[in-house]
């Protein structure tokens, strides 16, 4: 009996080919056709053709099983990860690359100054703490002052000058700054109803009113007597003790103070 001849429809695969792709499926209705033809060819054949056929059908399925796994799919040889782990490693990873960032921006923006800057600085500082030092040294200096000499500005000195007086009833006098206008009254032999009042400068400037004016008693000419010297900070202006009383100094006069 002539044999038909079997026709081998199982698909040719090249082992290569699983590498990236997955094995192509046979289309059901190629498959259902196939098996409908092995049942035709087994009709009157023999069983050793049968046990054949099953022998050549087990070792399609042995090569089929034989195709190796995808890449993609999953190993069960890999470690699992915890997740939590992982998390604290990438917690981790952030904080230094958060302390590094910070550490980068800290040296691209550190300010770096001129020598120049540094100079003019230290001569600020020094300007305003020497202003701040004046300040507080006027500050001083007008408080020494309110205490003794107090407001308006005044001084007090006895001295005998030969003008009805002795060393017993000396001359009083009494020297103010009122409203930077200096004005000296002298009490001859200590005698107020005998008073003589002497106008002095007038004073220009802020904080004049505050100046303080003494006196002081000199013979600056030479004539034997006692003159009397009005000092104003460090100004000083000159009466000439004469015919019982002083008078300012008049122009071309010889004195020394």
């Amino acid at each position: 009996m002539a044999q038909r001849a079997r026709v081998n429809t199982a698909p040719a695969y090249d082992e290569d080919d699983f590498d990236d792709a997955e094995p192509v499926r046979i289309p059901s209705s190629a498959l259902h056709y196939q098996r409908l033809a092995d049942v035709r060819a087994e009709v009157g054949r023999a069983p050793a053709d049968v046990q054949g056929l099953g022998s050549q059908r087990n070792y399609r399925a042995s090569n089929k099983s034989t195709i190796p796994p995808r890449r993609s799919a999953t190993q069960t040889g890999i470690s699992v990860v915890h997740g939590s782990r992982q998390r604290e490693a990438e917690t981790g990873t952030d904080e230094i690359a958060i302390r590094n960032t910070d550490q980068l921006i800290g040296t691209i923006f550190r300010p770096r100054f001129h020598w120049t800057v540094i100079l003019g600085m230290a001569m600020f500082t020094m300007l305003v703490g020497w202003v701040l030092l004046t300040m507080v040294a006027n500050w001083w200096q007008v408080t020494q002052d309110d205490w003794h000499y107090g407001r308006p500005r005044t001084f007090q000195v006895d001295m005998v000058v030969g003008h009805n007086d002795s060393a017993t009833n000396p001359s009083h006098f009494i020297a103010i700054n009122l409203q930077r206008h200096i004005e000296i009254i002298e009490l001859p032999g200590g005698d107020s109803s005998r008073a003589k009042i002497y106008t002095g400068p007038t004073l220009v400037g802020p904080g004049q009113e505050l100046a303080v004016v003494t006196l002081t008693f000199k013979d600056v000419n030479g004539d034997g007597k006692l003159d009397m010297v009005v000092n104003v900070q460090d100004s000083h202006f000159v009466f000439i003790n004469d015919s019982g009383q002083f008078r300012p100094v008049r122009p071309g006069e010889n004195v020394q103070l």
